[in-house]
């Protein structure tokens, strides 16, 4: 895989990784709309062009091209073992977010956001710490937003025991949130909990200080 950066768009790139149902893609929509700077959304790219790249990874190695049965994933695996292989699977993912990047090209930074860009991963590519934040949902918020979101109660998945596979899903993705969060302070990247006191326009612009020196000046809104 190129690491070449043609436009410099990963280099001036600014990264907020996390838990999921955090708020990361909400505060970066609002962070392109205020400031003018490119948003890409990582689950959005993950969960389309990225999974026809994993299925022919797949081919390529000899594995079966059609994805492993709902119950296997989501029912019989337990919490831990989902998370291993999640986390096992970000670097590779990871690298074709990089692709995506190095395609870019604009005026302003890009502020990437996902749960697969992950501080462990991100380090190598920034020359500070500063050009990222790690944005995790409180135990309390998690449960939020399984109440408020249709898309965070809802697996998406035909599986035998639906109880069963969210509750092992929000427990992996837990797990998942908490190992990025151990990672961004052994790399000294900024965590902030996200616990549901501050509203969405609050934590952007938490995190709009945050990236101060390499945000340009705020729009005037109307």
């Amino acid at each position: 895989m190129t690491s070449r950066d043609p436009f410099d768009t990963v280099r001036r790139a600014l990264w907020i990784g996390g838990g999921q149902w955090a708020g990361k893609s909400t505060v970066a929509r609002l962070l392109a709309v205020r400031y003018g700077v490119t948003a890409y959304h990582y689950d959005y790219h993950d969960a389309r062009g990225h999974n026809d790249r994993r299925i022919a990874r797949r081919v390529a190695l000899g594995e079966p091209a059609t994805e492993p049965d709902p119950d296997e994933v989501w029912v019989h695996s337990t919490p831990e073992e989902m998370a291993a292989e999640t986390l096992a699977g970000f670097p590779g993912r990871f690298e074709w977010a990089l692709d995506d990047l190095r395609a870019l090209v604009s005026g302003h930074p890009v502020i990437a956001e996902g749960w697969g860009l992950r501080p462990e991963l991100v380090a190598p590519v920034i020359d500070s710490p500063r050009r990222m934040v790690v944005m995790v949902p409180t135990p309390e918020f998690r449960r939020h937003q399984v109440r408020e979101l249709p898309r965070a109660a809802s697996l998406g998945h035909r599986v035998s025991d639906p109880v069963r596979a969210q509750a092992n899903r929000l427990a992996r993705d837990r797990l998942v949130a908490e190992d990025a969060v151990r990672a961004a302070r052994r790399l000294g990247i900024r965590v902030i909990e996200v616990d549901g006191s501050r509203g969405a326009a609050a934590v952007a612009e938490l995190v709009a200080d945050h990236f101060g020196p390499y945000l340009p000046p705020r729009r005037h809104e109307a």
